[in-house]
């Protein structure tokens, strides 16, 4: 975009969005055992297993989104996703059954799937140099929404029932993708790249490519299994182990990512010099503090989760420019949907893997140190997770070796430091 206001605009309503999209995956959380005692379900295992299936219908169909993101309007997609995932919410306040509510979780997670192949793609061509900055400005948003949501859905059915946050969460989310579809400016490229516009026959031309990618996908749909299955399993063992309020248990997973506001810019932006080190130096402390945290006092449970998300959340703008700039912008749409298919199949199973293993635990479920194994199983995964940075420095290494039909732009060049 050649107007700098509106490129700024434009970024900032993406986080805006980014927010939404968050708000969505996190707002049922807290609100397991009422949902559970609403729908008289058999165990929280079904409670748990809505926010799997909203996390399976929000990427299943991220390929598909991310070759839509590729040929048609990236704002009108990110406008209609946000407002389809809205009505699901809407929809799913006023369900009355529990086979109602997966049909809404359904249509919830499929609107947001609109989101990221769009958003991630449009933010990189709006700013091919320092995109680990903007991706991590954007990241902001999705700080927010995590934050809030857990926060406001717990408050709110503490003093109501669970069916008023997800309702005005979701009325929210419609009128915020109005606002988008009204101030956002429509994405082009620049003059100097429109002979580069038509996308390209292949995402990856050789069989190598493919390999890398392929095992980076899979590394980090560890990572998202781990923090996704933090979050669910935290819950639980807050309210059931150490018999903690929503309302608490909502502030405590607050405190995840609430520091992420800080680290997500702070973090992409030193990454624009060196995207392995310090992609490596988050994971590893997340890691450490992921398995630390079932062990700590009361007192300590919110700074540990913060120092948890602090550096946890930071590595997705890293992990996010670290692909972009591997590709090219007119791929790089069906690429990051392909990459967020694997990664959020595989780690949206979390919700109700986690949901399994504390039903098993059955009167164990009442201690503390029942826990622990799960959490360290969550961390050795985390740490596993860093076996996808070689392979995404792999790929940029070999595309520009093997002169790929489309070269990346020249301020994408160069290998990761």
């Amino acid at each position: 975009m050649e107007n700098k206001n509106s490129k700024i605009r434009t970024l900032w309503l993406c986080g805006a969005l980014h927010a939404f999209t968050h708000i969505y995956h996190v707002a049922l959380i807290p609100l397991y055992l009422l949902i559970q005692k609403d729908f008289q379900l058999a165990s929280v295992e079904a409670a748990t297993l809505l926010v799997t299936v909203m996390g399976l219908s929000y990427f299943l169909p991220s390929y598909l989104m991310g070759i839509l993101a590729d040929r048609v309007s990236r704002k009108k997609l990110l406008a209609y996703g946000l407002a389809i995932n809205g009505l699901g919410f809407v929809g799913l306040s006023f369900a009355p059954s529990y086979s109602i509510a997966l049909l809404c979780v359904v249509i919830a997670g499929l609107g947001g799937s609109f989101y990221h192949p769009a958003a991630t793609a449009l933010v990189a061509r709006l700013y091919p140099v320092g995109t680990g900055r903007a991706l991590g400005l954007v990241g902001i948003g999705a700080s927010a929404g995590f934050c809030f949501s857990p926060i406001y859905s717990g408050w709110r059915a503490v003093h109501g029932s669970w069916r008023d946050p997800v309702l005005e969460l979701g009325v929210l989310g419609i009128i915020a993708a109005a606002i988008f579809y009204w101030l956002a400016e429509e994405d082009r490229l620049p003059e100097s790249e429109t002979h580069l516009s038509k996308p390209t026959e292949k995402m990856f031309p050789t069989p190598a490519l493919w390999l890398f990618f392929i095992a980076a996908s899979f590394a980090f749909s560890l990572r998202d299994f781990a923090g996704s299955g933090t979050g669910s399993l935290s819950s639980l063992f807050l309210q059931q182990g150490h018999g903690l309020s929503p309302k608490f248990t909502g502030l405590a997973l607050s405190g995840i990512f609430m520091a992420s506001a800080i680290s997500n810019p702070l973090f992409g932006g030193l990454s624009d010099g060196g995207r392995m080190k310090w992609t490596s130096l988050v994971l590893f402390i997340a890691a450490v503090m992921m398995a630390i945290f079932p062990h700590v006092s009361k007192n300590w449970i919110i700074p540990t989760l913060a120092i948890y998300g602090f550096f946890f959340m930071a590595s997705y703008p890293m992990v996010e420019a670290a692909i972009m700039e591997s590709v090219h912008d007119s791929v790089r749409g069906r690429v990051f949907g392909l990459f967020i298919t694997v990664g959020g199949l595989i780690g949206n199973l979390s919700h109700w893997a986690v949901g399994y293993w504390v039903k098993h635990l059955g009167e164990q479920s009442q201690l503390t140190s029942a826990y622990f194994p799960i959490f360290g199983l969550l961390a050795i995964f985390v740490l596993l997770s860093l076996i996808g940075l070689p392979c995404l420095h792999a790929i940029r290494k070999k595309e520009i070796l093997e002169h790929v039909e489309q070269p990346l732009p020249v301020a994408a060049r160069g290998e990761p430091k």
